[in-house]
């Protein structure tokens, strides 16, 4: 990230702004993908890792791994970050919606797990679930979402990274 003031003619007070770093050289990042619903899941990985490689990510910096569906990946990505070998984390997934209750409780806790496993380890983690009514819809997004998330995971990461470095000097 890199400062910027923003200097104002009119005397205006004078802010600093942290500008978003999508450099992703040297950065660790392991991608968690689930399998259920596996054409939308592995299309959300192509994406992301075609993004990252565009981020300056290098293939050797990056690691993947795939669980059965939504519902495993918060302890999956949990115990990735325990190890301390990543900067950022990425979770994808897809939940279609179906004639019961089942998509509210997996969409509902798999969010939360995510959530709560970056917070309880200061680690970011971009939430790539889909949570679709239809397979239209998920094609529809997966490879923005992809995308989206390997930008959220590289911003997220320089910005811890900038906020410890300054906090250990």
């Amino acid at each position: 990230m890199s400062q910027s003031n923003s200097n104002s003619a009119s005397g205006e007070q004078v802010v600093d702004m942290l500008e978003p770093n999508l450099d992703g050289q040297d950065l660790r990042i392991a991608i968690v993908q689930g399998r259920f619903n596996e054409d939308h899941c592995a299309a959300l990985t192509k994406s992301c890792l075609d993004e990252l490689h565009r981020l300056k990510v290098s293939a050797d910096d990056i690691l993947v791994m795939s669980v059965p569906g939504a519902l495993e990946i918060p302890l999956a990505l949990q115990k990735l970050g325990e190890t301390g070998e990543f900067d950022a984390l990425i979770a994808l997934g897809a939940v279609i919606r179906g004639e019961t209750y089942h998509f509210e409780l997996v969409s509902n806790e798999s969010g939360a797990g995510i959530t709560r496993v970056g917070l309880d380890l200061g680690l970011p983690i971009a939430n790539g679930i889909l949570t679709c009514e239809t397979d239209e819809q998920a094609t529809a997004r997966v490879v923005e979402k992809g995308a989206d998330c390997a930008r959220a995971a590289v911003e997220m990461a320089n910005f811890c990274l900038l906020i410890q470095d300054g906090e250990d000097a």
